[in-house]
């Protein structure tokens, strides 16, 4: 594992954000939702997310979520992803979301 210094870690936006819409995504080649999250001051956007696993669109609604904000936004299919969505593989490999303990205002960096 290479060691990174603090300044590296401030480069990585982590920003809390609220899903306000979540869509199949069957052109994915892996089983993913579209997901329309709200970061406050950074604004709505959208990304793929490989969560069909652990969640319905149902229960998504209204969560929030962890997400990396200033990667480059990434061509999936016709699909634009403009943010990364975090979480952590199980035991089968299905990704389970990062958490928060409790609500925080949308936009709020990981510090």
């Amino acid at each position: 594992m290479e060691e990174i210094n603090w300044a590296d870690f401030e480069k990585v936006e982590l920003r809390v954000g609220t899903i306000l819409e979540v869509l199949d995504f069957p052109e994915a080649r892996k089983p993913a939702y579209k997901v329309k999250v709200d970061f406050g001051e950074f604004g709505i956007k959208w990304s793929s997310a490989q969560i069909t696993k652990h969640y319905s669109k149902e229960e998504l609604t209204g969560r929030q979520i962890i997400g990396v904000i200033n990667f480059p936004k990434k061509q999936i299919g016709k699909f634009m992803s403009e943010f990364l969505v975090t979480g952590f593989a199980d035991e089968n490999g299905n990704i389970v979301l990062a958490a928060l303990e409790r609500p925080v205002p949308n936009g709020a960096k990981l510090i």
